[in-house]
């Protein structure tokens, strides 16, 4: 590793710092304080239920879309992000894992291996990139956060079977992004006075999402389930970055663009992740450690994948 890996290391670091520290904060807060479960389960179902939504929804339908001029990107973008679903899925029948996988834990815990963090995409699309890569993620989030959502929701629908369709057509996360992506396709945006206040929301559902998914985090239902994890998070974190690099070979994608794809494809997990798979009533402290563990990956992965495309 040379100086200028280290420098790009620690740069990663420091971005990432902030969500990992809320999640520390949160399993100090619900462990040492008043604080306890009992407020946290509330805080789950703000952040669930209003703030996530709001956020999404505005996230989506601040930047207008063109798809022409990011055909090629958003071809490579869909492609990681189905590749990622595929992969994900297949694990509890690939052979000498099938019978170590927890099929309820798997359930929750596939959306890991292709969620995405959508805040730390576009902190990152401006710094490799510039303005026009905030527009390219932009075209990216818009269209593959309610794919990643549908496909986050599907397994624990399935294996509580529950009606699918139904499930989604009540989950506020893909209400949210589906209204958004409607939207910003329509050329309907927010008013500039309204802005600010939806500004504040994103950033409280950040950060309380975050602290929540500390409250909620166990270590040892990670060590119950530690092929589960590997798997998850080498998809994540190792896989999807290496697809990403060959979809840019096959697909001559330009600079920026590979730029922005690389990032889009090493970035860690949603910090949703957790409040979903809580809120459907599944394993939210073994998510929550996988959303914590693919924090601090995101530090490796991201240099990585950039590493691959220079």
């Amino acid at each position: 590793m040379d100086l200028r890996d280290i420098l790009d290391a620690v740069n990663y670091a420091q971005l990432l710092f902030p969500d990992f520290s809320l999640i520390a904060c949160g399993w100090l807060l619900c462990r040492y304080t008043a604080l306890d479960r009992r407020i946290w389960d509330q805080v789950e179902s703000l952040v669930y239920y209003f703030l996530f939504p709001v956020l999404l929804f505005h996230s989506i339908v601040r930047s207008p879309i063109d798809f022409g001029a990011t055909s090629h990107l958003l071809t490579a973008g869909l492609g990681v992000v189905l590749s990622g679903i595929a992969l994900a899925y297949a694990l509890p029948f690939l052979p000498g894992l099938s019978s170590h996988i927890d099929r309820r834990d798997h359930a929750s815990s596939a959306q890991v291996a292709f969620r995405f963090n959508s805040f730390i995409c576009l902190a990152l699309a401006d710094r490799v990139a510039g303005p026009e890569g905030l527009l390219m993620i932009a075209v990216l989030i818009g269209v593959c956060v309610p794919l990643c959502n549908i496909a986050a929701v599907w397994p624990m629908a399935r294996h509580a079977q529950k009606g699918l369709a139904g499930q989604l057509a009540r989950n506020p996360l893909i209400i949210a992004t589906l209204t958004g992506l409607i939207a910003n396709l329509l050329g309907l945006g927010v008013p500039g006075w309204f802005e600010p206040t939806l500004t504040r929301i994103g950033a409280a559902s950040l950060a309380l999402g975050l602290m929540a998914a500390g409250a909620g985090m166990q270590f040892a239902t990670i060590a119950r389930g530690k092929l589960l994890a590997v798997s998850v998070l080498t998809i994540r974190h190792l896989l999807l970055p290496l697809i990403g690099w060959a979809l840019c070979i096959v697909l001559k994608l330009q600079p920026g663009q590979a730029a922005v794809l690389m990032t889009f494809s090493a970035v860690p997990t949603a910090s949703s992740a957790y409040v979903l798979a809580a809120r459907m009533g599944y394993n939210g402290p073994y998510v929550a450690g996988l959303v914590t563990l693919s924090t601090l990956l995101g530090v490796l992965s991201l240099p990585f994948a950039l590493a691959l495309i220079t």
